[in-house]
């Protein structure tokens, strides 16, 4: 879930929120039907990112399969904000349900049911759409000088925008500074993302006749693995956009490469103002459901990698056969039909010093691929960056080692499981690519730390547990020994794999630790903790 709901760029250049009108004023809220098997620190996590938390506390369980939860937020509007947006949110395959609590003294004088006033979640559905799972973000490039149109004096016309529609509008004005272009990103359903759409091309097209500007086209971004299915085979299905709408419609043959891990598309769209919206409708219904089919493709290999959305994933394939869905990172995990991607984070053990669901892992790569990682003035390594979303820190070389010993230079990366996907890939490719000695053979040689008191757990009785990862996963891992003398809180687990093999080994340890965690935190609320994924040609 992305942590800046309602955010879009103000005129100044700051990120400013937008809510949506509520009658009812509280900072409190609960939040039922949470699956007994999600872990309480990740239920935090998601919760805490509407805003500062005060208050959270656990309710009693409903049954054995759901708990509930009391959130008292900072401030009436970010209860708000989690209201509308977790209303009906998929977590570990269940839709929460959000009431408001209400003080005793704001109640019917204090209420006939002790102070907590449900409202009928019906009552505000469209307010602001629920993020869910396979939400599909809508991408559309405007011009730059047309920012300040839609955004409006004071954010009053892109307040507006959000309101009539019901979607979430961010606007990517600091991004790409002196391009003639700027992305816009529309979240919600599909009716109220056309609609959101089309009240911005109809600011542009007044914008355009203020100006002189001429015809305003409507320019759509597409993930390059989807064009093909916009095409369709012969070039079918674009003609028959075209000719069902009497629209004009086109796909570039360059490449929009916002960054690495989004290389797209344009899809542009002339004509007159109602076929235009009739062109996007069918536009945005194919890539969705082109994007929700490959989410299910994936679903079977996803299994393996715990805490990190399909989307990171699908963004280090490339396209399938003619264009389809990208191809599997493994054929090697066994087949589901009922795979529910995941949407609740596992995040660094507790004693790490970072920010919420973020995690630390050191990359080893040869000492002699230093270079080419930082790059020509650091080029490289700001890509990396910039791409993934993580922070990336070379660690300088040992001063007490004579260098010519020194076969070996850790790389530290911070950030979120999809950042730590794509950050640990780019070093990865990188110096495969470049054929860097001791690479050769492909594999990732990473670090992590994990409680010192998990390694029992992380070792199995007789080693039977890190054995049966190895046999899933393909990685090796070298854990220190269970009785090893250590005061130390956190001890490295070393893993060494093949690209998703190391991927693998690495999400699944960090589950089976926040697993472990939760389960000693909160014994009986938990009737089977999930075990680990079957080996390869297993039932699910």
């Amino acid at each position: 879930m992305d942590p800046g709901f309602g955010t879009w760029g103000s005129s100044s250049g700051a990120e400013m929120q937008i809510t949506q009108p509520f009658r009812n004023r509280t900072n409190k809220v609960q939040v039922s039907n949470v699956p007994s098997h999600v872990q309480w620190e990740e239920i935090k996590r998601l919760l805490s990112t509407f805003g500062n938390i005060h208050h959270c506390d656990q309710g009693p369980a409903k049954s054995e399969s759901a708990y509930s939860v009391f959130v008292t937020y900072e401030t009436q509007d970010q209860a708000q904000q989690a209201f509308a947006q977790l209303n009906g949110y998929e977590v570990g395959g269940s839709p929460l349900k959000v009431d408001f609590i209400m003080d005793q003294n704001r109640v019917n004088r204090g209420g006939r049911n002790g102070g907590r006033m449900p409202y009928n979640n019906s009552a505000y559905s469209g307010n602001s759409a629920p993020i869910r799972s396979i939400d599909f973000p809508f991408r559309i490039l405007v011009l730059s000088d047309m920012v300040g149109a839609i955004i409006g004096r004071s954010g009053g016309t892109i307040r507006q925008i959000t309101q009539q529609s019901r979607a979430r509008v961010d606007v990517h004005r600091k991004e790409n500074a002196g391009s003639l272009e700027k992305v816009i990103t529309i979240y919600g359903n599909p009716e109220n993302c056309s609609t959101a759409c089309q009240k911005i091309l109809e600011v542009m097209q007044q914008e355009a006749q203020n100006t002189n500007k001429g015809e305003i086209p409507l320019k759509i971004l597409a993930h390059n693995n989807l064009i093909g299915r916009i095409i369709g085979k012969n070039g079918n299905t674009i003609k028959g956009i075209m000719e069902k709408t009497e629209a004009k419609v086109t796909v570039s043959s360059s490449i929009h490469d916002v960054n690495s891990f989004n290389i797209e598309r344009i899809i542009t769209v002339v004509g007159k103002f109602e076929n235009i919206c009739k062109a996007e409708q069918m536009i945005s219904a194919k890539l969705r459901q082109s994007y929700e089919n490959d989410l299910a493709a994936m679903a079977p290999q996803a299994l393996m990698f715990p805490g990190v959305h399909p989307m990171a994933m699908m963004s280090t394939m490339g396209p399938g056969p003619r264009g389809g869905p990208p191809s599997p990172p493994y054929q090697m995990y066994g087949n589901s039909q009922s795979y529910v991607p995941p949407v609740v984070y596992s995040g660094s053990s507790p004693s790490q010093q970072l920010e919420p669901n973020k995690e630390q892992v050191c990359v080893y790569i040869p000492n002699s691929a230093v270079g080419a990682i930082i790059g020509t003035g650091g080029s490289s390594i700001r890509e990396m960056i910039s791409s993934s979303g993580a922070s990336i820190k070379v660690a300088q070389p040992n001063k007490d080692e004579p260098v010519e010993k020194q076969t070996e230079r850790k790389v530290t990366v911070i950030g979120t499981p999809e950042s730590q996907w794509k950050a640990q890939f780019m070093i990865f490719k990188k110096v495969t690519f470049e054929g860097f000695a001791g690479f050769q053979d492909a594999r990732l040689k990473v670090e992590i730390l994990v409680p010192s008191s998990q390694v029992g757990r992380i070792i199995g009785k007789g080693g039977q547990t890190v054995r049966e990862l190895q046999r899933i996963t393909h990685a090796v891992i070298k854990l220190p020994g269970e009785n090893q003398n250590s005061t130390a809180e956190e001890v490295p687990v070393h893993i060494s794999g093949e690209f998703y093999s190391s991927q693998a080994a690495q999400r699944q340890i960090r589950a089976l630790v926040s697993r472990s965690q939760f389960n000693r935190g909160h014994r009986g609320l938990i009737p089977n903790p999930p075990q680990l994924p079957p080996g390869p040609g297993q039932p699910l």
